[in-house]
């Protein structure tokens, strides 16, 4: 699905969204993630910010991959209710563990978050969503 210009926007500015994931049994699970945008693809790498488990045994790899049906939120928060907006993404995600399109969203999430240049991220797997519908809301 091509996202529009000003829906596009509104993603690149947001720092933070929210991933959901589910199992095969459909119990949900929601974090909240660094991404980059890339016309339908947001990207996801799995850092080095503290974890409790390894990159395969975190629940929302495991879910990726038993069920790849996920969702995407970015909002606005503001105590003026009449600023209040967001965006909903659900799409198709998988695991990239290396490779061109591995080596890109590395690129793309490195230029968004200075903390990423830092880190040595070549052997982290990356979540790649390709987004097959949007719903947005309020202002964005």
């Amino acid at each position: 699905m091509r996202l529009s210009v000003r829906l596009a926007a509104f993603l690149r500015r947001r720092r933070v969204a929210h991933l959901a994931t589910a199992d095969a049994g459909g119990r949900p699970h929601v974090v909240p993630i660094c991404y980059a945008l890339a016309g339908d693809r947001i990207y996801s790498v799995i850092d080095l910010k503290p974890k409790r488990a390894a990159p395969q045994r975190l629940r929302r790899v495991r879910n990726v991959l038993q069920n790849p049906r996920v969702a995407v939120v970015a909002d606005v928060y503001s105590e003026d209710w009449s600023r209040l907006g967001f965006v909903l993404l659900e799409g198709q995600a998988r695991l990239i563990e290396g490779g061109p399109e591995h080596a890109r969203a590395l690129r793309l999430l490195r230029r968004k978050y200075a903390q990423y240049r830092r880190m040595d991220l070549h052997d982290r797997p990356v979540i790649a969503i390709t987004v097959r519908r949007a719903v947005r809301w309020g202002r964005f």
